[in-house]
């Protein structure tokens, strides 16, 4: 399990743009896979909880749906309408269900979710900001155990 934590520890400066990206707005924008395989995209709201990444569905939703059947998703920060103001940042990975504190194997989290309602946290995978400098579109990315990788366009 990859956390939050583990990423902000790993690459700092990268965790703290891309969590600001995340906090700039409350909506963004989840994609999950349908069961013929096709994506899926839905709204979302996320939280930074202790370790975790988490963001969560009312009940019954078809996202959270999506997610029992098949972990993997991404999760959009809403854009900023100005690509030069703090960039564009994706996260990656596996949503893992939470019902409660210490649900699983010790892990805890702060996170209850309310009645029928479904909680999700991040085994992050893969996290990119992608942002306008100058002349130059610049992509910065970090998977686990990896120093963070920058590609830059003209």
């Amino acid at each position: 399990m990859v956390t939050w934590q583990q990423f902000e520890s790993e690459a700092g400066d990268l965790a703290s743009a891309v969590r600001a990206r995340f906090e700039a707005a409350e909506s963004h924008v989840l994609a999950t896979l349908r069961k013929d395989g096709s994506p899926r995209v839905s709204g979302s709201e996320v939280a930074f909880q202790g370790p975790d990444l988490m963001f969560g569905s009312m009940a019954g939703a078809v996202k959270a749906l999506d997610l029992r059947r098949d972990g993997r998703c991404a999760i959009h920060a809403h854009p900023n309408p100005d690509p030069k103001q703090g960039g564009d940042a994706k996260v990656s990975g596996v949503a893992i269900e939470v019902s409660g504190p210490g649900d699983d194997a010790g892990h805890t989290t702060e996170a209850q979710p309310p009645d029928g309602s479904h909680a999700f946290r991040l085994d992050l995978r893969e996290v990119v900001l992608t942002s306008v400098e100058g002349d130059e579109l610049v992509i910065r990315f970090w998977r686990p155990g990896r120093p963070v990788e920058v590609v830059r366009r003209k």
